[in-house]
């Protein structure tokens, strides 16, 4: 009934923003609303580590002692690295902070985050000072593009978070952004919040056959054995890659991408997004003539992400130095610390499966100045002493590792995404599964790429965009031109509001009787909205209506509650968590109150954000709230 009102409004953007915020790096693309099928992304960064692409830059920040926000990426890193050892114990660094919001449990608008120093900032800031960076750096690229300066009321931003991130994590992104001026709550359209997979999948809708690379394909090649012609399928993509790289616009045809074309409707594919932080599952089915997607299974995953290998790493050198030294230098030296976990960066590129030279790894020279000082030998002979076969000392002041030594690095986390995914594959809903799409940064990794086939190579084809580490950037980007492409959901949590019922004995337990002018009641009954992994159509709109338990009430509050529980039945019950209240004020309304008052309760399922509202019906006094994750 009001979609043309809507249409008027989306009009008003001329450009979407979106920005992939990672855990390790983050970068921005966009795309006028006049051209659509032209996404660009960023421009170029100053900086950049040998070994590494840049099209993105790292997700650190730098504050000055003051608290004050000084430089983001590449800017901070070096900046931070350049200061004196004296002065550089006084400026808050941060880097991988992302991932404290999927870590803790009870976040909310005070959580803190801990700089490389061990000082403490509110991670609300950091996220805002962030977010303000990327905000300033978009409008002066859109600026200098276009000649004039570009206001913020004329782009539409995109943020990307994780599915699996908990529904506070979300929320908090939006008041980061909010804090830092990209949106207001008054105006909260102008910022959708994409789930990550999500925004992959509807990239790699528009693939063409040319834009992938199908690890399936594995047919016998010229005589070369299968693998042969994986490894040389990878070299000719870096070729393509690096060719690609000089242009910074890419041009997503308006049909339908070829792998797309094979899939009918109801066909299911998994995408596996695999970043820094975290690797985040979703199944998805196509609803034609549209080709909309449909979400079968809710989004899941965990905290694998190629975080996990560097924390291998550092575990490793706490066996060959001692934890003590590492942690220690990691406080004393914190500059010649983040110089090594780059030297290790660039290094763990270079693992594949069939490499058997070994890789060097350079240690910092204050790294082996201080373990002299702190241990009293030198670090050839820690080496020597230490029973890690696979790891040597080079003369020319390099680890050297075994390609043995680093593909164990990999194993612990490779075997936990291969592990979750079989899970995955195992589940009823998840049946028939066409293709398997692996994005994200890490599945840049050909020994998660080789793991990943040879575990499910046989049950559908396992399928990598070109440009895998921007796969998000772009499908992001799409989806603020037409949000409405997703159309289903899977509802991550069980939701519903406290009410009383009548008392019936035998029923209800006898501790939750409350007798109220004569009524036997049952209080704190949690009446469902949705139960959790529920199908949802967005925008579907859930309704009930209740009586006040008198009638002349004239303030009526109505708690909404949500649980991770499928079967809930009273608001008591652990993991039930507030996470709303409507307060409807009846009073000033007309004075002759009907015998039966009717309060009709509503909620609406949106994007990632949940509304819900009451009616007086006699009155139709409403109020409106959004469903709070964080102040409760």
């Amino acid at each position: 009934k009001d979609s043309d009102a809507d249409d008027a409004v989306e009009q008003l953007f001329l450009v979407v923003v979106a920005i992939d915020f990672g855990t390790t790096s983050s970068g921005y693309a966009y795309s006028f609303t006049k051209e659509p099928e032209c996404i660009h992304v960023m421009r170029r960064w100053e900086g950049g580590d040998p070994g590494v692409s840049n099209q993105k830059t790292p997700t650190t920040i730098l504050l000055t002692p003051e608290r004050k926000f000084h430089s983001f990426g590449y800017a901070a890193r070096d900046f931070y690295h350049d200061l004196d050892p004296t002065e550089s114990k006084h400026w808050l660094y941060f880097e991988k902070f992302k991932m404290k919001l999927h870590t803790t449990g009870n976040l909310s608008m005070e959580t803190d985050l801990t700089a490389a120093n061990g000082k403490k900032v509110k991670a609300l800031e950091i996220f805002a000072y962030a977010l303000q960076f990327f905000k300033e750096q978009a409008l002066k690229e859109l600026s200098d593009q276009g000649g004039s300066d570009f206001e913020n009321t004329e782009v539409r931003w995109v943020i990307t978070v994780p599915a699996i991130w908990k529904q506070p994590a979300k929320q908090f992104m939006r008041q980061a952004a909010y804090k830092a001026g990209m949106a207001s709550p008054e105006n909260p359209e102008q910022l959708i919040i994409a789930l990550e997979p999500e925004a992959a999948s509807i990239y790699c809708r528009k693939l063409r056959l040319h834009q992938m690379i199908d690890l399936s394909s594995r047919a016998p090649v010229n005589g070369y054995s299968p693998s042969d012609t994986i490894g040389t399928g990878f070299t000719q993509a870096k070729e393509l890659v690096r060719r690609n790289r000089q242009s910074r616009t890419f041009l997503v045809e308006n049909v339908i991408g070829e792998i797309w074309s094979e899939l009918e409707e109801g066909d299911r594919y998994i995408v596996v997004d695999s970043g820094g932080g975290t690797v985040d599952i979703t199944v998805h089915q196509i609803r034609l003539p549209e080709g909309h997607l449909k979400e079968l299974y809710k989004a899941t995953g965990g905290p694998y992400g190629s975080l996990g290998v560097d924390y291998e790493f550092e575990k490793l050198l706490c066996k060959i130095f001692g934890e003590d030294f590492i942690e220690q230098f990691k406080i004393k030296r914190p500059a010649a610390w983040v110089d090594l976990m780059i030297a290790f960066e660039s290094r763990k590129r270079a693992a594949a499966p069939d490499r058997t030279n070994p890789l060097n790894i350079t240690l910092p020279f204050s790294f082996i100045d201080y373990y002299k000082k702190f241990r009293g030998h030198s670090v050839e002979h820690a080496l020597r002493k230490s029973n890690v076969d696979f790891v040597k000392w080079s003369s020319q002041g390099m680890l050297r590792m075994s390609p043995d030594a680093m593909n164990a690095l990999f194993k612990p986390t490779i075997d936990q995404i291969v592990q979750h995914l079989s899970d995955v594959f195992d589940k009823p809903e998840v049946t028939n599964v066409k293709f398997l799409f692996l994005v994200g940064g890490f599945a840049e990794s050909p020994l998660l790429q080789q793991a990943v086939q040879s575990a499910f190579g046989s049950r559908c084809r396992v399928i990598i965009p070109q440009d895998v580490g921007l796969t998000i950037l772009k499908g992001a980007v799409l989806f603020g031109l037409d949000p409405a492409v997703i159309k289903v959901r899977r509802s991550p949590l069980t939701y519903g509001v406290g009410v009383l019922n009548r008392f019936v004995e035998g029923k209800h337990p006898p501790e939750k009787l409350l007798i109220k002018d004569g009524t036997r009641w049952c209080t704190d009954v949690f009446d469902k909205f949705i139960s959790a992994d529920q199908s949802v159509a967005l925008g579907e709109t859930v309704t009930r209506s209740y009586t006040p338990a008198k009638p002349s009430q004239l303030v009526i509050v109505i708690n909404i509650y949500s649980s991770e529980q499928d079967n809930v039945s009273f608001i008591t019950e652990s993991g039930v968590k507030k996470c709303g209240t409507l307060r409807l004020d009846l009073t000033g309304t007309d004075a002759s109150v009907p015998n039966r008052r009717e309060i009709k309760t509503l909620m609406q399922f949106g994007d990632t954000e949940i509304k819900a509202m009451a009616i007086d019906v006699a009155t139709s006094k409403s109020v409106k709230v959004g469903i709070d994750f964080l102040n409760y």
